[in-house]
């Protein structure tokens, strides 16, 4: 396998786009032939009514566009095994869903319930298989703080609530034509350059920030990552002729969470991904205040859609995110700096 961490990244996010953008028109086709279409709830907003039909299940394509640039281009290692079962078995989880929800006709999919118990069951394994690993550190560390958290037997808590919480926050996100993608794309960016300084034993001394051996591998899974999203995002946008669905959306998000966790950068998440906090606290505080008053705190839930309805077209709304989040990367990223100016 040629080249060094940063030429496989390279390497990794062009193959991944490639399969991606020479696979989609086919499976579109093949969706549209089958009648495997987007169903648009009652309730939605309005605008969203000529989106019924649209091919969906559009994630599978990202899975197996990531699967192949990972073989190709990532060294095997436990890392690499652990992220690539979450993806596995999350996109899994999603195309169950999807598949009930679009070919058996049952509008809620998977219950809640269930497809909960199948995310926290990965979280669950993934944190009992590092808390039983003396090698692997069980705190937590807060950037700008210098000293890690000793979390003891909560570590495998915490590792739960971050990959459900990762898988479903960028659910909720993928909402409007290239909004979800869009957002991935640069937050699996910022976690490949985190992964790539974790990794390497004078970066990670340098910045003052824990460092991880091995972990480097994952700046190349996190590359191909963003090399599929941009493959997808081409059919995607706005009009989007192709959906990702559960099967991406799930997957996605688990797997973000499941690289924050092992390059020890969880809190770090909620800056960078602070899109993904923001859509997900607003279904929160929008069903906490109907529940307990009976009144409504935005138009619709999640906040993409109060935007939509407060007069932005869909467009805005998804550029103005993809903007957000560019800036809370690039300020998540230059924490890493400030850390080093403060140890």
């Amino acid at each position: 396998m040629p080249g060094g961490i940063t030429v496989r990244m390279l390497y990794a996010l062009v193959t991944s786009f490639v399969i991606c953008f020479l696979l989609s028109p086919t499976l579109i086709r093949k969706l549209k032939e089958k009648q495997i279409g987007q169903m648009i709830r009652e309730e939605g907003v309005s605008s969203h009514k000529k989106k019924e039909g649209i091919p969906t299940m559009g994630g599978l394509l990202i899975l197996i566009s990531m699967v192949v640039s990972i073989f190709f281009w990532t060294h095997p290692c436990r890392y690499v095994w652990i992220t690539t079962i979450g993806l596995v078995w999350l996109g899994l989880t999603g195309f169950l869903d999807d598949y009930l929800k679009v070919i058996k006709k049952r509008s809620e999919g998977l219950t809640p319930r269930l497809k909960f118990c199948m995310q926290g069951f990965l979280g669950l394994g993934l944190g009992l298989y590092l808390y039983a690993d003396p090698g692997v550190s069980h705190s937590v560390w807060i950037p700008l703080l210098g000293e890690p958290i000793p979390l003891g037997t909560l570590f495998v808590g915490f590792v739960v609530v971050v990959v459900v919480a990762t898988s479903n926050a960028v659910n909720l996100t993928d909402g409007l034509d290239g909004l979800a993608a869009g957002v991935v794309l640069v937050v699996a960016m910022s976690y490949a350059a985190i992964a790539y300084v974790a990794g390497h034993r004078i970066f990670s001394e340098h910045l003052k920030i824990p460092y991880v051996a091995g972990v480097g591998e994952l700046a190349v899974l996190c590359s191909s990552m963003a090399g599929a999203c941009i493959g997808f995002l081409w059919y995607n946008s706005c009009p989007a002729a192709i959906f990702m669905g559960d099967t991406g959306s799930l997957a996605l998000g688990g797997v973000l969470g499941i690289v924050a966790i092992l390059v020890k950068q969880e809190i770090l998440l909620i800056l960078i991904g602070g899109i993904f906090v923001l859509e997900t606290l607003s279904v929160i505080i929008q069903v906490l205040s109907y529940k307990t008053r009976k009144k409504r705190v935005f138009r619709m839930a999640p906040i993409h859609h109060h935007f939509e309805l407060a007069g932005w077209a869909e467009p805005q709304v998804v550029i103005r995110f993809w903007i957000v989040t560019l800036m809370l990367a690039l300020s998540g990223l230059s924490v890493l700096g400030l850390n080093k100016l403060l140890a």
